[in-house]
């Protein structure tokens, strides 16, 4: 029995098969995705159909991200965000169109019932984004920091990996979980292509809503398996812009 995490898979369904059949996933693994299913290549619909049904089959825990909450405001009164518009919302709402309105209905289910964040039995605890509470996530006060935030990331970037948990000056942000692994932030914005680490924190999103890949991990053994870069995948598009 073995818990992978996924990436931002951003309408990726080429890459995201390709990570899932590298995976040689087994009867009892579980698969975590933490968030941003949508915005960015031409089969955002396809990706959300595609886990829909891969759930009647696997363990899968679904956390949401930024990009599905616009998606979901959108299915759900027609609200078009100017900032999801040009940030892959139009690239997602051309992706519905041979979608029925039942169909798009059970989308915005499954939207509606993605996860703030999950944490294991081991502490270990799964979000988008982050979090800014040092009483932990289950302490942040809006709901919408846990979909945003970058602060948690640039914080254990800075940290002094000499510092331990036990000392009065390792974050309190920090102390409560054992691991926390995240999207949101791309790793190649950092000229990195592989998740990166952190003190506790795993950042899995290796941007491919972009020019990069799209990442799972194995949690316990750190084991990481990548798909082809996205614009090989999809050579006719262009994918998002830079944000």
């Amino acid at each position: 029995m073995r818990t992978f995490v996924v990436g931002d898979i951003h309408g990726g369904l080429k890459a995201l098969v390709q990570v899932l059949n590298a995976l040689e996933l087994k009867h009892g693994d579980t698969l975590i995705f933490v968030g941003d299913y949508v915005d960015g290549w031409s089969e955002s619909a396809q990706v959300i159909q595609f886990l829909m049904e891969l759930s009647q089959k696997m363990n899968c825990i679904f956390i949401k991200g930024n990009h599905d909450v616009w998606c979901e405001a959108w299915l759900r009164d027609g609200e078009v965000s100017p900032v999801w518009y040009m940030h892959g919302g139009k690239e997602t709402m051309e992706s519905y169109a041979l979608f029925t309105e039942d169909q798009k209905q059970q989308h915005l289910t499954f939207f509606e019932n993605l996860k703030p964040y999950h944490i294991d039995d081991a502490n270990r605890l799964f979000l988008h984004a982050g979090f800014t509470s040092m009483h932990g996530v289950e302490k942040e006060v809006f709901q919408s920091v846990l979909y945003f935030d970058r602060t948690l990331w640039e914080m254990a970037l800075t940290m002094d990996e000499g510092i331990e948990k036990g000392s009065k000056l390792y974050p309190n942000r920090l102390k409560h979980y054992h691991e926390i692994y995240i999207g949101h932030t791309p790793t190649i914005n950092y000229g990195i292509t592989v998740p990166m680490h952190a003190v506790n924190v795993w950042n899995i999103d290796t941007g491919a809503a972009f020019t990069g890949k799209l990442s799972a991990m194995d949690i316990d053994t750190k084991a990481i398996v990548q798909s082809s870069p996205l614009p090989d995948l999809y050579p006719n598009e262009k994918g998002r812009n830079r944000d």
